[in-house]
C-alpha cells in the first residue's frame, strides 16, 4: 500500500488513503517533492497506516431512521453544549439515553440544558452516573457517546468506547502525553476495522469558511505556503477554588485546566485549535519545536501547575516555519486567528490577497454567526454533530481520530519543547516513555503531583525539565 498526505476536499485531514482507492488530483505532491519526503511518508505511515483497509469490505446499507441513542460523558459546559448540539440535528430520530460525570452535583446541569427538548429525553434516575468509572456504565446504554471530560481521560475513554462498539464524539484536546497520543492513533485503527464514526471536536475544519480558504490554497492561488503565523492569545482562564471536603484527588479533577496530567497545558487544552489548522493548510506535520514560555500572570492565591504564556516555532519537513502564540493573562491585545505567507500571495481565513494588497478572492457566504443558510446550520459546532449522524446512519467514513491525535500531539510537541527550553523532534518525543497518567485512578489515589507546604505545585523549569513516566501509585 501506498500512502499519501493529502486533504481530501470533505475536510477530512490525514485521512486514509491509498493510490488505488483515492483520485489523486494533479496537485497533490508526489513522492520525490520536498513537500512530501520519503522520511514524511514514512511518518504518516505509521500514524495513519491501515486506516482505510477495513472499509473496503463494508457494505452499503440504506439510510436507518432507527433511534441514536446518545450518551454523554462529562456534564460540564462543553459536554452539555455538544450535547444540546446532538439533540438538534433536524431529522435525526436521537435520545438522550445515559449521562456520566465526575461528580454527581455536575448532572444537574446537563438536566436543566435538556428539559425543553423533552421528547429527545429518556434519563431516568438510575442511567445518570457518576463517578471516576462512571463513563463505563454510560457504554451499556448508547450507540453514539460524546465524550467531554478533562483531556486526560480521552485516550482511555476512547479506547473504552471504541472496544464497547460505539461511535464518538470526541473534544479537543485528545491526549496530553505521548502514551495517549499512542493510544489514540491505534484505537483509530480499531474504529475504522469496526467501522466506527468518529468526529472530534476541532470545528474548524466543520467551518465554512475554513473549508472554502483551504480549496484555494489546494487550487494552487497563493503558490506554495511558506510560512505562517497561529495565535492564540487571551486575557484568562477560569479558576475553581478547593471546597473544604475535597481531598487532592477531587480538587485537582475539579480545577482539571490547571494540572497537565488532565489539562496538557493551554497550549493543548486551547491552541490546540490554531496548530492544528497549520497542519492542516500545510499539509504535513511538524518535524520539531523549540520555543519559550513561563508563568507570569496567574493570580497570586491560585496555584496553578501551568504555563500562561508559550512561543513556539514549529519547523516542517519542507522548510516552512510556524510562528506560533498562545498567552492568558489580562492587558494585552487578544488575539485568536492564524495566517500564512504564500509565494504567490498572502492569507487570511476567508480572504486572499497578493503582495500588492489586492484581494484575489474573498468568502462571502454565510458565517457562524448566521444561523442558517439553504444548506442548514453554518454554526460548525452544529455542523459536527449533522455530519456525524449523516455518517452513521448512510453508513459513510468518518474518522477525524488521526488529525485529532497528530495535531494534539503536535500541541504537546510545542509544550515540551517550552518546559525543557530545548528543541524536541516529534519521531523522538511520540516514541518516548512520557505517561502523565497514573495507573490506579480512584479518589482515594495521589495525583502525580501534589502540592508543597505553602500549597504551590511544581512548575515546570526549562533546562531541568524531564518527562514524567507512568507513576504506579
Amino acid at each position: 500500500m501506498t500512502f499519501i498526505f493529502k486533504l481530501p476536499e470533505n475536510g477530512f485531514f490525514l485521512s486514509q488513503i491509498s493510490s488505488q482507492e483515492t483520485n489523486m488530483s494533479s496537485n497533490v505532491p508526489n513522492s520525490d517533492s520536498p513537500r512530501f519526503s520519503r522520511r514524511n511518508a514514512v511518518k504518516i505511515a505509521t500514524v495513519a497506516g491501515g486506516a482505510l483497509a477495513s472499509m473496503r469490505g463494508v457494505h452499503a446499507q440504506t439510510q436507518s431512521t432507527e433511534v441514536i441513542r446518545i450518551g454523554l460523558v462529562g456534564c460540564g459546559g462543553r459536554g452539555t453544549g455538544a450535547l444540546t448540539q446532538a439533540l438538534s440535528v433536524n431529522g435525526s430520530n436521537i435520545k438522550v439515553t445515559a449521562v456520566a460525570d465526575a461528580f454527581e452535583s455536575n448532572i444537574s446541569r446537563t438536566l436543566r440544558a435538556v428539559e425543553k427538548m423533552k421528547d429527545k429525553v429518556d434519563l431516568p434516575k438510575e442511567r445518570q452516573f457518576h463517578g471516576l468509572d462512571a463513563y463505563k456504565k454510560v457504554l451499556d446504554h448508547c450507540d453514539l457517546v460524546i465524550l467531554a471530560t478533562p483531556p486526560g481521560f480521552r485516550p482511555y475513554h476512547f479506547e473504552a468506547a471504541i472496544n464497547a462498539g460505539k461511535h464518538v464524539f470526541m473534544e479537543k484536546p485528545v491526549c496530553v502525553d505521548s502514551a495517549g497520543a499512542r493510544l489514540v492513533l491505534e484505537v483509530a485503527k480499531k474504529a475504522d476495522e469496526m467501522n466506527r464514526k468518529v468526529v472530534v471536536g476541532l470545528q474548524r475544519h466543520y467551518q465554512a469558511s475554513y473549508r472554502e480558504t483551504i480549496k484555494r490554497v489546494r487550487d494552487g492561488m497563493v503558490g506554495d505556503i511558506i510560512g505562517g503565523q497561529v495565535y492564540w492569545n487571551g486575557s484568562g482562564i477560569w479558576y475553581r477554588k478547593r471546597e473544604a471536603e475535597m481531598n487532592e484527588m477531587q480538587f485537582q479533577v475539579h480545577n482539571w485546566y490547571h494540572f497537565n496530567w488532565l489539562c496538557g497545558d493551554h497550549i493543548c487544552e486551547q491552541h490546540v485549535h490554531n496548530i492544528d489548522v497549520a497542519n492542516w493548510f500545510l499539509d504535513m506535520l511538524p518535524e520539531s519545536a523549540y520555543g519559550v514560555g513561563g508563568k507570569q500572570n496567574r493570580v497570586v492565591g491560585q496555584p496553578s501547575e501551568i504555563y500562561d504564556h508559550h512561543a513556539v516555532n514549529f519547523s516542517y519537513p519542507n522548510g516552512v516555519r510556524i510562528a506560533s502564540q498562545c498567552r492568558q493573562f489580562p492587558g494585552g491585545q487578544n488575539r485568536v486567528n492564524e495566517e500564512f505567507q504564500g509565494t504567490k500571495g498572502f492569507v487570511k481565513i476567508g480572504e486572499i490577497t497578493d503582495y500588492s494588497g489586492k484581494v484575489l478572492w474573498k468568502y462571502e457566504g454565510p458565517t457562524k454567526s448566521k444561523s442558517k443558510d439553504a444548506g442548514g446550520t453554518t454554526n460548525p459546532y452544529q455542523v459536527e454533530h449533522n455530519e456525524l449522524q449523516a455518517a452513521i446512519r448512510n453508513d459513510t467514513p468518518l474518522n477525524n481520530a488521526y488529525y485529532g491525535a497528530t495535531s494534539t500531539f503536535s500541541a504537546v510537541l510545542g509544550r515540551t519543547a517550552t518546559y525543557s527550553g530545548k528543541p524536541q523532534e516529534y519521531e523522538k518525543l511520540l516514541a518516548a516513555d512520557y505517561n502523565l497518567m497514573p495507573d490506579n485512578l480512584t479518589w482515594e489515589s495521589t495525583p502525580p503531583v501534589v502540592p508543597d507546604k505553602d500549597g504551590n505545585y511544581p512548575l515546570p523549569m526549562p533546562a531541568t525539565y524531564k518527562l514524567a513516566k507512568k507513576m504506579t501509585s
